[in-house]
This record gives structure tokens, sequence and C-alpha cells, in this order.
């Protein structure tokens, strides 16, 4: 009997040794790309498709250990009017996609040409909201990256008072972890966002363009080496855009 006990115990320890299961995916990335004039006709626009387009391949495969989505959506911010609810395109857009085919793709989406006049970064969040709640994706964690000057409404000078007129309330309810990123601002504009934009829950991450377009030199980015090689690219995203927020409550 003893030893029957022990060679069932032997076998679930063995058992337990074996290689773990893969963890189903459960975030949910929101993208956001600036499409008002501020942004599109910035310097910064031709480098943050091509960003976008490697961001998004590599987080799809899993390259560098980058989370994969189980939910995707791509969508523009702005509208020639305020509350404009735009399309969200889904992750069937852009999966089995090469970096420089989702470049065509994000430029198609987002041409230079089109340029609204708002940034309403209010009724992005809001979208984000209702395909959570409509797609019963409540409770997972949900990432938004705005792919943005930051800068809100008609792009004047970032002011206190205008930042915190950001309302992230449609966020804080949906989720434990929600991470807003905001990528291609400026120092000022992004410390505005970190200290202003009223939130309790939603942790929020800003990078300055002048680093973000540090991504393609030869220090990060081997030129003419595929994505799958890039080791230092895609830790590179890891330090700088996937970074690990803690929050912090701002009334």
């Amino acid at each position: 009997m003893k030893l029957r006990r022990l060679s069932a115990a032997l076998a679930i320890l063995l058992a337990g040794c074996g290689p773990a299961a893969p963890k189903r995916p459960r975030l949910c990335l929101f993208v956001g790309f600036d499409v008002s004039g501020s942004f599109m006709k910035s310097p910064n626009y031709d480098d943050a498709v091509e960003f976008l387009a490697r961001y998004l391949h590599a987080h799809l495969a899993g390259l560098g250990d980058l989370e994969v989505p189980d939910y995707l959506f791509v969508g523009p911010v702005g509208g020639q009017s305020k509350d404009q609810a735009k399309t969200l395109y889904p992750k069937q857009t852009f999966e089995s996609k090469s970096p420089e085919q989702l470049a065509i793709e994000l430029r198609r989406m987002f041409p230079q040409k089109e340029k609204d006049d708002y940034t309403d970064f209010n009724s992005f969040f809001a979208q984000v909201s209702d395909t959570v709640k409509s797609k019963n994706l409540v409770l997972r964690p949900i990432a938004v990256l705005l792919v943005s000057d930051g800068v809100p409404a008609t792009g004047s000078v970032a002011k206190k008072s205008e930042m915190r007129k950001v309302s992230l309330q449609p966020l804080e309810n949906l989720s434990r972890n929600v991470t807003v990123r905001l990528i291609y601002t400026d120092a000022v504009t992004g410390k505005e966002w970190r200290d202003e934009v009223p939130r309790r829950r939603v942790k929020i991450w800003t990078q300055d363009a002048a680093v973000m377009v540090t991504w393609k030199d030869p220090a990060v980015w081997a030129k003419g080496e595929p994505i799958e090689e890039q080791a230092k690219f895609l830790a590179w995203v890891k330090d700088n855009v996937d970074f690990g927020v803690r929050s912090k409550r701002v009334n």
C-alpha cells in the first residue's frame, strides 16, 4: 500500500515537472493614431508609421517575449468635429503581414494628405470602452497606445487646463490593469499627461519623439536583418515603450 502511494506521489511530481502549457493571450491592445494636422504635418509622421508597423508585427508574432494580444484594434484619433466616432480595425487586418506590408496598410488607413481639425482623445477613450464592453472583454488587461504629439483639441500649445479636460473615466472600471502609453510627444507635454490628467487606476507612460526616433539608429536596428533577428530593437521596445508603469492617482 505504501509503495503504491509513493508511486502515485512520484507520478504526480514528475507530471508537474513537465513543460507548462502555453498561456492563452489575454491582452487587449488598442492603438490610436493621431490624424490631426499638428501631427500629420510633423516630421514624425513617417517615422511613426515605420515604427508602428514593426511594433505591431513584433507583438503579433510574440518576438522578443513581447506580449501577444488576444484582441487588437487600431484606429484614428481625431475628427472634423468633437465626439466623432471612427473605424477601429481588428486584429485580422494586421495578421500574417510583414512590417513592410503593415507600413503600406497604415499609410492607407491614415493618409498624410487627410488631416482632421481635432485631436479628440476623449472620444477615442469612449470608443475603447464601448468596444471592451460590447465584446465582453471587461477585466482583461488593457493597453492603449497613442501615437500622437499628445496635444488635445486644435493643436495649440498644451496647457494644464487642457490636460485636465482629458477624461480617462471611461477606462477606469474596465479592468484592474489599464495602461495608456503616449509616444511621439515632447518632454513638456508628456509631463503634463503624467502629472495633470485626472485618474485613479489608469497608468500613464509617455515617450518623447526625440527618443522614439532612435529606434532606427544602427546601435538598435541592424539594417538588412529580418525583424526576427533584431534582438536589440526588441529589447529597446520593452525598455522604452512597453515599460511597466506604476499607478499614480491624480485628482
